[in-house]
């Protein structure tokens, strides 16, 4: 069928609404329907409010996709296939849809999976990615701290509760940054303290966002961080 729409997948950096590419700006204008994380409660999501700054909601479909939280695999399967349904339903009426995501759509992106579904269930539709900035990017750019230089090496993790393992990847490399630390900050605060590195970690929440906060590491433990957390350990 050649008239389906085609489903972008949209990066739009980190949170400042002017890290965002001219070529994301210009699908954002040319896209008739704007899908994007709603959270239940009805509040705005993040990438919502990084890509709301190009959007008049008159003159798009606005399309709020809830995106579960559970690892119940049978709550999973039916809420993204109900998910991939209601974009496949616009895309079907030959619209495209734009897909509006933090950071990078390829990179621990909720987009990947929406991706992979679509490409299952409908592998006639046509998907195409643009890059977005990084929170990694973001935060080396906000904290002057140059990630990696020469052959140096440098890693990007999803912190978890295991000393061993966020230990050895400090190790093994000149920079580490560290994704969805708040869940396990004061783990990698001992980490950080048996390693005598406590002064080469920088810990922010939103970066470049209007909510940014850069913490004193020294201070974190024992706090509730925000979801939307990172730490950049630089040896």
């Amino acid at each position: 069928m050649s008239n389906l729409g085609t489903l972008y997948g949209l990066g739009v950096g980190p949170g400042d609404p002017e890290l965002i590419t001219v070529k994301a700006f210009r699908v954002i204008q040319e896209s008739p329907v704007i899908a994007y994380p709603r959270k239940r409660k009805g509040s705005k999501s993040y990438a919502h409010r990084i890509a709301e700054v190009y959007i008049r909601p008159e003159e798009k479909e606005m399309l709020g996709l809830v995106f579960p939280m559970t690892k119940d695999q049978a709550i999973l399967d039916r809420e993204w296939n109900d998910t991939v349904k209601k974009v496949w339903q616009k895309l079907y009426e030959g619209k495209d849809v734009a897909f509006v995501t933090e950071g990078d759509p390829l990179l621990y992106s909720t987009f990947i999976h929406m991706m992979k579904l679509m490409q299952e269930l409908h592998p006639e539709v046509e998907i195409k990615t643009v890059p977005g900035i990084s929170s990694f990017n973001g935060s080396a750019s906000r904290l002057g701290i140059a990630l990696a230089d020469g052959d140096e090496h440098v890693a990007i993790v999803p912190a978890r509760d295991d000393y061993e393992a966020m230990k050895k990847a400090i190790e093994d490399h000149d920079a580490v940054v560290f994704i969805k630390v708040a869940k396990v900050i004061d783990l990698m605060i001992t980490v950080l303290r048996d390693l005598d590195l406590l002064e080469k970690a920088s810990v922010v929440t939103k970066v470049t966002s209007d909510e940014e906060v850069i913490w004193n590491v020294s201070e974190l433990e024992g706090l509730e961080l925000e979801y939307l957390t990172l730490m950049v350990v630089r040896k």
